[in-house]
C-alpha cells in the first residue's frame, strides 16, 4: 500500500507506473459480519450501536472482471445506508449479496461471509478490467453508486430502470469505505480538481440523488420560481437540494430541527428557514392518528415566506413523520418526491388533498450516470459546493455512523482512507481560492 500512496502523492507517477505497481493480496476495509447479522435483535433502532457491528478488517483483494475497475480510495463518506447496514435494517444486506451471488459466475465474488460497506470513493485508478478504455490506471476519480448490468432493454432509457440495479457498497461488495474498491468503470468520473480528497469524495450519492429527485425531468424538473420545501436542509441530502434551488432560480423553505442548522441554511443563501422544534409541530397526536390541524399550522407557516403561495415541489426523505403534512401543504397539481423514508416505510396521507388537487408523488432512487455526471460536472465548476463537516479515519469509521444514526452530525462526515491527513489532492489552487468560504462553510459552523 505504501508504493500505491507515494505514486499518489508524487503527482509525477505515469499510468504506466501505476500499472507496473504490485497490487497487495490483501487491503484494510470497513465490514459487516453475517454471523452477526442478529445482534442487535429486540433491541429499538435508536438504540442500535454501529460501532458495536462495524469491523476494519484485512480482506483479500477481489478478483478483477469485465468491465471493472480496482481504485485507491484515498477517502469516502457514511451515508444512510452505511447506518443502515451497520444496524441490518430493514433486513441485513447478507440477502442482497446472497441473491446477486446467483446472477452469475462472475458475482458469486460478492456473496461472503463479511460485506465491505461503503457507497462513495475518491481516489485513484489502479487496474481496468477488459472492455474498459475510458479509463486508464493513474486517473483521479470520484465514483457514483450506481451499479447495473444492462442485458435488460428496460434499462436503456434510463438506467435506473434496470431490472438488475443495485447500489454499490450496499447491495453490491466490495464498497468505499476501505483502501481498495472494486466497481464498474461506468461509476466512474473526474474528481473535481479545487478540492481536497475527502471533500470531493463527500457530495458523490447524496448530490446525485438531490440532482435527479428535484432537477431532472426524471424527478421535479424543478423550474425557475418554484417554491421548494426541502425536509431537513442542513443533512447531507437537504444541503444538496437547497443548493440546487438556489442556484436554479428557485425558493427554498428550509425545514430543520435547530437554531444551529438554521444558520447553516442562512449561510447557504437561504432566507425562508422553519425551525419546526421551534415551532412545535406534531403532525401525530399518537402512532396511528395525525393531527390535520398541524399540517394546516405548518402550510400558514410557508406562505408567510412566500407572499400566500403554496409549495410546487416538496423534497420527501424523512418519511412517515412528514409525508402526510408534505402531501397537505402542496399546491393544486404540485409535485412531492420521496427518496427516502429515515423515519418509517409506511407512509400515510389524506388521499383527498392528492387526487382532488391532481398532485403527484413522484419516487426517486439515485441517479443514473448522466445525471450523476451532471451533478458531478456542476461539483468541478464550483457551482455547487460539498458539505463536508468532519473527517473521521478509517478506524473511527464505526462512531463516524454511530453519529449520522444519532443525528449528531451537519451535511456529510467524510472518512479517510489511504489519504494520511485532510487536505491532500488539491490541484486547482486558483478556482479553490475563489470558492473556499463555499468549501469550508459546513466546516465553519
Amino acid at each position: 500500500m505504501k508504493e500505491i500512496l507515494d505514486a499518489i502523492q508524487s503527482q509525477d507517477a505515469t499510468s504506466a507506473d501505476f500499472a507496473n505497481i504490485k497490487l497487495p493480496e490483501s487491503y484494510r476495509a470497513v465490514t459487516v459480519h453475517k454471523d452477526e447479522a442478529e445482534m442487535f435483535a429486540g433491541v429499538a433502532s435508536r438504540d442500535k450501536d454501529p460501532r458495536k457491528s462495524l469491523h476494519l478488517d484485512q480482506v483479500p483483494l477481489p478478483e478483477l472482471g469485465p468491465g471493472e475497475a480496482l481504485v485507491a480510495v484515498m477517502a469516502s463518506s457514511v451515508n444512510y445506508n452505511s447506518v443502515w447496514t451497520s444496524i441490518f435494517e430493514p433486513v441485513s444486506t447478507f440477502g442482497f449479496l446472497e441473491r446477486y451471488g446467483r446472477l452469475s459466475e462472475l458475482t458469486k465474488r460478492h456473496d461472503l461471509p463479511y460485506h465491505v460497506i461503503g457507497s462513495d470513493l475518491a481516489g485513484v485508478v489502479l487496474r481496468t478490467g477488459p472492455g474498459v478504455n475510458a479509463w486508464t490506471p493513474g486517473d483521479e476519480v470520484v465514483a457514483h453508486c450506481l451499479s447495473v448490468e444492462l442485458e435488460s432493454s428496460d434499462g436503456h432509457n434510463d438506467t435506473m430502470l434496470d431490472p438488475e440495479q443495485r447500489i454499490w457498497g450496499f447491495e453490491t461488495n466490495f464498497g468505499g469505505l476501505a483502501e481498495i474498491a472494486l466497481v464498474k468503470s461506468n461509476q466512474l468520473m473526474p474528481k473535481p480538481k479545487h478540492l481536497s480528497w475527502e471533500e470531493a469524495a463527500a457530495p458523490g450519492l447524496v448530490n446525485s440523488t438531490a440532482y435527479r429527485q428535484l432537477v431532472s425531468r426524471n424527478g421535479a424538473g424543478m423550474k425557475q420560481g418554484d417554491n421548494v420545501l426541502i425536509w431537513g436542509a442542513s443533512g447531507g441530502l437537504g444541503s444538496y437540494a437547497t443548493q440546487f434551488a438556489l442556484a436554479g432560480g428557485a425558493n427554498p423553505i428550509c425545514v430543520v430541527s435547530s437554531p444551529e442548522k438554521a444558520d447553516i441554511c442562512r449561510a447557504m443563501g437561504a432566507e425562508a428557514v422553519i425551525d419546526r422544534n421551534a415551532e412545535g409541530y406534531k403532525f401525530w397526536k399518537d402512532e396511528r392518528t395525525q393531527d390535520p390541524r398541524e399540517w394546516k399550522r405548518f402550510g400558514s407557516k410557508i406562505r408567510e415566506f412566500t407572499g400566500g403561495e403554496d409549495i410546487d415541489i416538496v423534497f420527501e426523505h424523512p418519511g412517515r413523520e412528514t409525508f402526510g403534512a408534505s402531501v397537505y401543504v402542496t399546491r393544486k397539481g404540485g409535485t412531492i418526491t420521496t427518496c427516502a423514508s429515515t423515519s418509517g416505510y409506511m407512509h400515510e396521507y389524506d388521499n383527498r388533498y392528492l387526487w382532488m388537487s391532481l398532485k403527484r408523488i413522484i419516487g426517486s432512487h439515485f441517479a443514473n450516470y448522466r445525471e450523476a455526471w451532471e451533478a458531478n460536472r456542476l461539483i468541478a465548476k464550483g457551482k455547487i459546493h460539498p458539505t463536508l463537516s468532519k473527517t473521521y479515519s478509517l478506524e473511527e469509521t464505526g462512531q463516524a455512523a454511530y453519529d449520522v444514526h444519532r443525528n449528531l452530525h451537519q451535511g456529510k462526515v467524510g472518512v479517510l482512507a489511504l489519504a494520511p491527513q485532510e487536505g491532500l489532492g488539491v490541484r486547482d489552487e486558483e478556482l479553490r481560492a475563489k470558492h473556499i468560504d463555499a468549501i469550508n462553510r459546513f466546516r465553519n459552523i
